[in-house]
């Protein structure tokens, strides 16, 4: 008996399905999965990270997205509203508790002014409260959106939708889609990195930086700010660089066999990811020791080489939107000020974490914009969604604190292309309902890819027989021009 005779009795019907790339089974494949030559096209091992031009010019190159995971209170911060403060402890108006949805206020609500003294700051007269005094010093570099809303009442799924476009999981981050659409602009870092303080991860865990039905090279690298920046990139004893570069080429060919007998994009992402590591073993530990900057500027951020802490995130970003990578993603956990006890409340937490946060975030501003960087990375600063105008009193409790509150919340923006010193949207006089330029998730995202000079509805990859876009499959999301200069 023939070679070939063999082969073909031990051909089976997966084996055939899998190699006849127009037969019946190819066919059912491309209708349910989408067009996977497609998506093939779009990661080649060679230029799945490299550098690519915008769909039209771009009025940034990077972003430095500051989430303040928990939801900040926006009543407490920007929204200055003397009505609510004159009205503080009467019942909540019925408008505003019918038909309406809470995490956990119950039953007849108190209104909740809040405590702070509010003053109007720079020539560009913003509100700012006196928990953010670095900030608002700032303020004529800032754009103030106060008329955000969102479709979800609960941490991780409005975590997720933020961040991914959907309140479900499995779907691609913001960061994902534009090094999906961009590339990085230093092929020896990551295009996308994740920092994380206060102690805990977001509510929606990694989902919120991962990179979904994307290929995994596209998805966000989680760096620390204390020990080592990566954990298991460094060579284990024994190995040498020599012997780990032996290694990869060994185990690249059995990857790019595997990857043109199965044509999948994850296993040529795979390739990718096992080389950027071999990079990133020179690269990463020198962009992220904060100990090579200056004494003037490490006191300017707060920062201490060594130590994990928010500052150390903020001096990081800059430092990596520096060194050329594309998306800086920062969370910062702890700001869920519901009132509970004193370490979610208006009176002790919420001090605390605007003063970890205030200096940082402003001397992350100035020395972008020091260093002529901040025309073009965009800086973002907000959480998932805001406070209500009521009091939450869940159980009894004394301590001031507010629900989750989706219909209404305040982000500030800088550099990238957005207006300074503009205040943009308007709430009623209990900062309760949106009353003028509404912004939704969609539109934030889709406002965001077209600083990048991105289309958001343009930008899509094809899974499961539909055409996904940030913004979702659907195409919700417009641009606010009125923000952009």
């Amino acid at each position: 008996m023939s070679f070939a005779h063999e082969y073909l009795q031990a051909v089976t019907r997966r084996h055939f399905l899998r190699q006849c790339h127009v037969g019946l089974g190819g066919i059912v494949l491309a209708s349910l999965l989408g067009d996977p030559a497609s998506a093939r096209r779009s990661v080649n091992r060679d230029t799945a990270l490299a550098s690519r031009p915008p769909s039209f010019p771009a009025k940034a190159k990077h972003v430095i997205f500051l989430h303040m995971a928990g939801g900040p209170s926006q009543l407490e911060l920007f929204e200055y509203k003397p009505e609510l403060a004159k009205r503080n402890g009467q019942n909540c108006p019925q408008e505003f508790l019918q038909g309406q949805r809470f995490a956990f206020i119950k039953g007849q609500a108190k209104l909740l002014g809040t405590m702070y003294s509010f003053a109007q700051h720079g020539q560009s007269g913003a509100w700012f409260s006196s928990l953010l005094p670095h900030l608002a010093s700032c303020a004529d570099d800032l754009t103030m959106v106060r008329s955000l809303t969102t479709e979800q009442f609960n941490h991780a799924p409005a975590q997720l939708l933020m961040h991914t476009g959907s309140q479900l999981l499995g779907h691609a981050s913001l960061g994902s889609w534009a090094t999906y659409g961009l590339g990085t602009l230093n092929s020896d870092l990551p295009g996308f990195v994740v920092l994380c303080s206060g102690g805990h991860s977001p509510d929606a865990g990694k989902s919120v930086w991962g990179s979904g039905y994307l290929p995994g090279v596209y998805q966000g690298m989680q760096c620390r700010s204390a020990g080592d920046p990566i954990l298991f990139v460094d060579n284990p004893p024994g190995i040498n660089r020599s012997a780990r570069r032996r290694s990869l080429d060994a185990l690249a060919n059995l990857n790019r066999y595997h990857a043109e007998a199965f044509g999948s994009p994850e296993t040529v992402a795979r390739i990718e990811q096992y080389e950027l590591a071999f990079r990133m073993q020179v690269s990463v530990p020198e962009v992220m020791d904060i100990s090579r900057e200056t004494p003037q500027v490490l006191a300017s951020y707060g920062a201490t080489p060594g130590q994990a802490s928010f500052a150390n995130n903020c001096l990081l970003a800059r430092r990596l939107v520096e060194q050329g990578v594309r998306f800086v993603q920062l969370y910062d956990w702890g700001w869920d000020g519901h009132g509970t006890g004193v370490k979610d409340d208006l009176v002790h937490q919420l001090p605390k974490k605007c003063k970890e946060v205030d200096r940082p975030v402003a001397a992350l501003i100035r020395d972008l914009k020091i260093r002529g960087l901040l025309d073009e990375t965009l800086v973002i600063w907000g959480g998932e969604f805001g406070r209500t105008s009521m009091m939450e009193a869940r159980h009894g409790s004394t301590f001031l604190g507010r629900d989750h509150h989706p219909r209404a919340f305040t982000m500030l923006f800088a550099g990238g292309g957005m207006k300074p010193g503009l205040t943009y949207g308007e709430t009623d006089e209990f900062g309760y309902f949106v009353t003028e330029n509404e912004m939704t998730v969609r539109d934030l995202q889709a406002t965001i890819l077209y600083l990048l000079g991105l289309d958001a509805h343009k930008l899509i990859y094809p899974y499961m027989g539909l055409d996904h876009r940030l913004i979702g499959p659907e195409g919700r999301g417009r641009v606010h021009h009125e923000i952009v200069s």
